[in-house]
């Protein structure tokens, strides 16, 4: 969808079509969670701060977010998608991936498809949207991208490299800000320049696993097929701070609270993970990520909090925190084999089962660590 909740804001309120508009928190630390592209104009993105936009586009309507709302219309753009296909995969509230093979029958291309798809979404819904139209994930998801605002793109089979190659490398999958960079000191600025580059010089650079998923990228390699079946590929929680956090110690205690968070809900899925990730913006908003994989799944706070509290060490400790995030993935079945040699009694997961128990019968706040108990004076 194209700037969904600025869509669905217009479609509520036609007076503000052809009009700059910001979603997003109207306070002084607010963010912009939305922007037209009458605001793009003017240098407005999503992520920015709120003041920031108000300074690069000050007649801009800015607008808080009606979450509740946004969640009802993305359900009925999902029921559309399903309306055409049943394998749907959602990448968020306003995007998702269908795979329409099974419509050949029916339409005489997979471009008619979505095109159909989208003056679907007009006629019932009031809203537009992009399609992108290729023979992987990838290369579709940059096809609707590249049709931004309101339109259809389709990637002929065969003309995949001559499409992506020209791209600039930040639009891969996998290149964060430390990637580019290392990217940038050998002298990669497109897809095609990366493509080039032997794998192995990759792997040795970058490591071997992100080497070799963005060299079959600029490959033209993805063969993930559309996963219909709501399958959860990960468990996260962040936060953006009233204030800026300071204090080791707290922003210690804030990770040990959000990897109660991740793990008690991993558990309530019934699943356990390997990779922890680490996700901190700084009050300048810069913003920097850093992952561990265990060689096996957990499901308990402590190991996150272990694992979270080694990554917290690889960023720069001297700067104010604004936001802190803390997610798993590579999730399995809870009873695949669990770590072992860990620095912690095994006795702990049946602690874990039993403080489950007790939230589950008398709330969230009936039992907590104690680091995570406020002062007397505080309550």
């Amino acid at each position: 969808m194209d700037a969904f909740f600025v869509e669905v804001e217009r479609r509520d309120d036609p007076g503000l079509v052809g009009l700059p508009v910001v979603v997003g928190g109207l306070g002084n630390r607010g963010v912009v969670a939305a922007a037209s592209y009458e605001a793009r104009d003017f240098g407005v993105h999503s992520a920015m701060p709120v003041v920031q936009a108000r300074r690069l586009c000050p007649q801009a309507r800015f607008i808080p977010p009606s979450h509740s709302r946004y969640r009802e219309v993305s359900e009925a753009v999902f029921a559309v998608f399903r309306s055409f296909t049943p394998l749907v995969e959602g990448l968020s509230v306003d995007e998702a991936f269908l795979d329409v093979r099974g419509l050949r029958l029916h339409f005489p291309t997979a471009s008619a498809v979505g095109e159909q798809i989208r003056q679907t979404l007009r006629s019932r819904l009031a809203l537009p949207a992009s399609v992108g139209v290729a023979t992987s994930k990838f290369l579709a998801k940059l096809a609707s991208e590249e049709a931004k605002p309101d339109g259809l793109l389709r990637v002929p089979r065969g003309s995949e490299l001559s499409f992506l190659h020209p791209l600039p490398v930040r639009r891969l999958w996998g290149v964060g800000e430390a990637t580019y960079a290392a990217l940038d000191g050998i002298g990669v600025s497109t897809i095609g320049e990366l493509a080039a580059i032997p794998p192995a010089t990759l792997e040795s650079r970058l490591g071997v696993s992100l080497g070799r998923h963005l060299h079959a990228l600029a490959s033209g390699r993805d063969d993930r097929a559309v996963n219909p079946d709501g399958e959860v590929k990960s468990v996260s929680v962040e936060q953006t701070f009233a204030s800026d956090l300071d204090s080791a110690d707290v922003i210690e205690s804030e990770l040990l609270r959000q990897c109660e968070r991740v793990a008690s809900r991993l558990r309530r899925a019934g699943l356990a993970g390997r990779t922890v990730s680490l996700k901190v913006r700084y009050a300048d908003f810069t913003t920097v990520s850093r992952s561990h994989s265990f060689d096996s799944s957990v499901d308990v706070a402590h190991d996150l909090f272990v694992a979270a509290r080694q990554l917290m060490e690889r960023v720069d400790r001297t700067r104010a925190v604004r936001l802190l995030g803390v997610g798993i993935s590579s999730l399995e079945p809870a009873g695949a084999p669990r770590q072992l040699g860990l620095d912690r009694p095994a006795a702990w997961d049946d602690v874990a089962a039993a403080v489950d128990e007790v939230r589950s019968r008398y709330g969230e706040g009936a039992v907590s660590k104690a680091r995570l108990v406020p002062p007397p004076e505080s309550r």
